[in-house]
């Protein structure tokens, strides 16, 4: 299977070829776009996501060979200019409240929207930098390596953004650190001792 850098080096010759990295990575860009602003303004950003990054093939770090985060980071650039319908996406979660009907044996999905309902408040209040790193490990599914280079910044910084939205999701959550679930994603940066 060609590597993403792989494509991005040949559309640079042959412009077409970009479609395959929209054929690869739309639905994730589209599901984090509506995850963070909603099923209405998803459309547009992944559109407007995958036009950025064609403009921009040239810059694109080769050293990578998925341009996932990079697609991430700049759907994340475009969200902000759309943080109106974030602002309001979020408040609408809140006001929906919980799901009319809750069965016995829910799955995880379930329990996710619950949590983002119950959180809603609190992650619509985090600074946007901490909200952007957040969003992009949660919904984004990016390990922290991934998230600094979405986000341009350092791997430590990001586990301090991390550290921080967590701290203030579980006040607001009423839980403790140690009844965090870890969900098993790791970061391939090299841990600092």
């Amino acid at each position: 299977m060609t590597s993403d850098n792989e494509i991005i080096r040949r559309s640079w010759d042959n412009p077409a070829v970009f479609a395959e990295m929209y054929d690869r990575h739309a639905t994730s860009v589209y599901r984090y776009a509506a995850r963070r602003a909603g099923v209405d303004a998803a459309d547009d950003i992944m559109a407007e996501t995958f036009l950025v990054a064609f403009e921009r093939r040239n810059r694109f770090d080769s050293a990578f060979e998925s341009a996932l985060p990079w697609l991430l980071g700049i759907a994340t650039v475009l969200i902000r200019k759309h943080r109106g319908s974030e602002a309001r996406f979020l408040r609408a979660v809140v006001a929906s409240g919980p799901p009319a009907t809750v069965v016995e044996n829910h799955d995880d999905r379930l329990d996710a929207d619950l949590s983002v309902r119950a959180l809603a408040g609190a992650i619509r209040k985090l600074p946007a930098r901490d909200r952007d790193a957040l969003l992009l490990y949660a919904w984004g599914d990016l390990d922290y390596e991934g998230v600094a280079l979405a986000l341009n910044i350092p791997v430590g910084t990001v586990r301090s953004r991390l550290n921080r939205a967590r701290r203030v999701l579980r006040l607001s959550a009423g839980i403790t650190p140690a009844q965090e679930v870890d969900r098993g994603r790791t970061s391939t940066a090299p841990s600092i001792r």
